[in-house]
């Protein structure tokens, strides 16, 4: 099969377009013919080794296809199946080896396209705003770089759940993105100062909390936002890796700080169910919309790359398998 591999740490030419051996199916397992993978920051980490893995490593967390093969053990799933995933570190490639305990059969209303691009997002989103900090009707919430894959999916989710959304941006493109998406306030955050407008913006409450998925360039703006007792979850680091904090810094105001990982959320196969669940019913329900921006070929994953860690994204980025 064709897949992308990394040999060892370090820029987008690294990511090497090779023929390998196709996964061979074990108890337990899904084999998994891949139509879409999804592109997300967090293959760039493991391809830079800000997050460091053996080498070689295959990449991608997220895709869709069909099941070509299934373990033994297995009764929920059957060959011909429509499905999404997670997995760790082996979707850039035609076919992926996957648990089914990371494993949804896609709704007839929700195509491949949608699938791959729907899991991660989303699902990190909707952990987040149910579980990190629990947002309600009356909460001021900051999300920055709202108008990129996980950024406009927080937006959606802030104003389903009766919240007022302050969207920081960095283009005129970008804003009007936002606004559409329900937005009630933009900040333009490589040219304003953040906490500055936040203020005027609401009278000197400030939010409740920040979904910062930007890191190093915008985690003091982001702490400076907040209101007494507020939360700031900062879980990216498109931006740069955010740099060590003094812990007594959380002392003014109280401030709750946290750094999510999605797997934390969902590790159990009754918290993946009930996610993807609540997952799927918002988008069938059009509450929340999944907006691909750009589709590469798997052999093109550097291009990918390139577009995404250029901040270039207003969604979601795919590599198509096939």
């Amino acid at each position: 099969m064709k897949a992308i591999q990394v040999s060892q740490p370090g820029d987008v030419s690294v990511l090497e377009f090779i023929d390998t051996a196709k996964p061979q199916i074990k108890p337990g397992m899904l084999l998994v013919k891949n139509k879409y993978s999804g592109v997300n920051y967090i293959d760039t980490y493991f391809r830079s080794g800000l997050y460091p893995t053996p080498m070689p490593t295959f990449l991608g967390r997220e895709a869709s296809g069909v099941i070509e093969e299934v373990g033994e053990g297995i009764s929920e799933f059957s060959v011909g199946d429509r499905v999404a995933f997670l997995t760790p570190n082996n979707s850039y490639a035609e076919y992926s080896l996957v648990s089914p305990a990371s494993m949804i059969k896609l709704l007839d209303s929700i195509d491949f396209e949608t699938g791959a691009a729907c899991l991660l997002q989303g699902l990190t989103a909707l952990t987040m705003v149910k579980r990190s900090y629990q947002v309600k009707k009356g909460d001021i919430i900051l999300v920055h770089a709202a108008a990129g894959g996980t950024g406009r999916l927080l937006v959606q989710l802030c104003k389903h759940y009766g919240a007022t959304v302050i969207a920081t941006v960095s283009t005129e493109e970008k804003a009007k993105i936002a606004l559409s998406l329900g937005a009630d306030h933009v900040i333009f955050y490589n040219t304003e100062n953040v906490a500055e407008r936040v203020g005027a913006l609401t009278g000197g409450q400030m939010v409740n909390a920040v979904f910062d998925g930007v890191g190093k360039n915008t985690f003091m703006a982001s702490f400076d936002s907040l209101r007494r007792c507020g939360t700031l979850v900062s879980f990216g680091n498109a931006s740069g890796k955010v740099p060590p904090i003094e812990i007594n810094m959380l002392s003014k105001g109280n401030i709750v700080l946290l750094r999510p990982m999605l797997s934390h959320y969902i590790a159990t196969r009754e918290e993946f169910t009930e996610a993807t669940t609540a997952l799927l019913d918002l988008i069938s329900h059009n509450a929340l919309n999944i907006n691909v921006c750009k589709v590469f070929d798997l052999k093109d994953a550097a291009l990918a790359h390139e577009f995404l860690e250029g901040r270039n994204t207003t969604g979601k980025v795919l590599l198509k398998i096939e």
